[in-house]
């Protein structure tokens, strides 16, 4: 398992390393602020520390034992299967559904399957991430989000 963990950290390294490769072309700055390259250079740069950051301290970790596992358990298998499920889902109905009607079923069916219990906490976040989000990117910010064949 410490292999898969110090190959998998390697690739992210060479993933951040390319985006910064391909971002350095861009400017960072331009009349309005920050310019096309700026967020993704930093966000690489962090992203590429973090990976040596791993890479070295799983290095300096103990051998495995036999007891690990690569796999997880049930609960997680079963979270995971659950996050995957619904991104297709929602992948595949947003232009139909629409941006509400979609992020409301994704939510609603992920937090539970995540853990969420409180009907307290489950309905607002819901509706925040459905209808709210909607609001503020379709209204104020000005930025289409699809609307889908019921109008809603």
């Amino acid at each position: 398992m410490k292999r898969g963990w110090i190959v998998a950290s390697l690739f992210f390294l060479a993933l951040f390393s390319g985006t910064i490769w391909l971002s350095a072309s861009l400017p960072l700055l331009d009349e309005l602020g920050p310019g096309p390259g700026f967020f993704p250079i930093w966000l690489a740069g962090i992203g590429a520390v973090l990976s040596v950051v791993l890479v070295v301290q799983t290095a300096r970790a103990p051998t495995d034992g036999p007891s690990d596992s690569l796999m997880p358990d049930r609960d997680a298998l079963f979270r995971i299967s659950c996050i995957i499920v619904m991104l297709v889902f929602g992948a595949l109905v947003l232009d139909w559904l629409g941006w509400r009607i979609t992020a409301l079923i994704v939510t609603g069916v992920l937090l539970p399957a995540l853990g969420a219990r409180s009907p307290w906490a489950v309905v607002p976040f819901v509706l925040a991430a459905s209808f709210g989000v909607f609001h503020v990117f379709y209204y104020w910010l000005k930025v289409p989000l699809p609307i889908g064949t019921f109008g809603i």
